[in-house]
């Protein structure tokens, strides 16, 4: 069986009625959504990941960003508790799913907030976005679950986005990459890559040299392939209109366990 596993879920029928934080509502078209959906996951899949289909949320209109709703490291998972009450709905399907993987299932509990979206992995660093979806006490929780396994936690404050990888996430090699103006506290980072489009802040790390990125950030794309790297441009314009991205539509896990 495929070493690399991802968890999605489809698109709610609802998707046009999802949260907006730091953008201007603008129409979505649901049928593209669903098209654009796909195609997603069909890149994946040609990449050798094996996807596992979540639960569908049809109530939750921010159901499909699943990534939102679990952080994985090693064989544990941690089940968030959205900052947003309005997604808490999310989680009990994505639950499930990360148990029937075979993962250890932890939870934030209340006080404590915390969105997937807000955690980026660095080999064994975890950076925590600190902001208006996750607070002090989710970033406390994940400590106490992940340290004991051999995590680096890092809290990095965020003000200008929904989630830390909304501003950033990470090369191949540990880079991390992000729209300069949106990016509040590079200096956190031992190596950062100013990219030159929102878009282009946003890779899913396939395998080998292949990153998954939006289709809008071409700029970014020739950049990355100056690198060395190889991109694998999407469109996902439709979940943009709503402050996703690439990472957020599914949660990745490596050798099983992330």
């Amino acid at each position: 069986m495929p070493s690399k596993k991802a968890l999605i879920r489809r698109p709610s029928p609802r998707l046009a009625e999802g949260l907006v934080t730091h953008l201007a509502r603008s129409p979505v078209d649901v049928r593209l959504a669903m098209g654009q959906w796909e195609a997603y996951v069909a890149a994946l899949n040609r990449h050798g990941w094996e996807t596992f289909e979540v639960e569908p949320a049809d109530d939750c209109p921010d159901g499909v960003f699943v990534e939102d709703a679990v952080v994985v490291f090693r064989n544990v998972a941690l089940i968030a508790r959205s900052g947003a009450a309005a997604r808490r709905g999310e989680s009990p399907g994505v639950e499930e799913a990360v148990a029937r993987l075979g993962c250890s299932v932890n939870w934030v509990w209340e006080p404590g907030t915390l969105d997937g979206g807000d955690v980026l992995k660095v080999g064994d660093t975890l950076y925590v976005g600190r902001g208006g979806r996750t607070n002090a006490e989710g970033v406390r929780q994940l400590r106490a679950v992940f340290e004991p396994l051999g995590a680096r936690v890092v809290a990095v404050p965020v003000a200008s986005v929904l989630h830390l990888k909304s501003a950033v996430t990470a090369l191949p090699d540990g880079t991390v990459i992000g729209y300069e103006p949106l990016v509040d506290s590079a200096a956190l980072f031992p190596r950062f890559l100013p990219v030159p489009e929102e878009a282009g802040a946003h890779v899913v790390l396939l395998g080998g040299s292949d990153l998954l990125m939006s289709a809008s950030a071409p700029k970014s794309a020739e950049l990355f392939a100056d690198l060395g790297f190889d991109p694998v441009p999407v469109d996902i314009s439709e979940f943009e209109k709503l402050e996703g991205c690439v990472t957020c539509l599914s949660v990745r896990l490596r050798g099983l366990y992330a």
